[in-house]
């Protein structure tokens, strides 16, 4: 049900709710798990500098979950949050 009302607000471009629905899809906790949805609401977010989620599709890269393992944008992710102070 959460991620419903997630998807709703997530579609009107609001990062909190992106971040949520990337937990939901990367958890399954109310949809079906899938990575490749979790890593593109993850990226939604990450791209309006949310830093806790951008440690988030840095460890997506750095696993290869959801998206190519790509170490070099893992570390770009990674530093993108730590200057931020995550």
């Amino acid at each position: 049900m959460a991620a419903r009302y997630y998807r709703l607000a997530a579609d009107q471009g609001i990062a909190h709710a992106q971040a949520a629905l990337g937990d939901c899809y990367d958890g399954g906790q109310g949809v079906s798990q899938d990575y490749a949805m979790a890593a593109r609401y993850y990226r939604l977010a990450a791209d309006q500098s949310l830093a806790q989620v951008q440690s988030c599709l840095g460890i997506c890269y750095s696993n290869g979950e959801g998206v190519p393992l790509h170490f070099g944008e893992a570390a770009r992710y990674f530093r993108l949050a730590a200057d931020q102070g995550n």
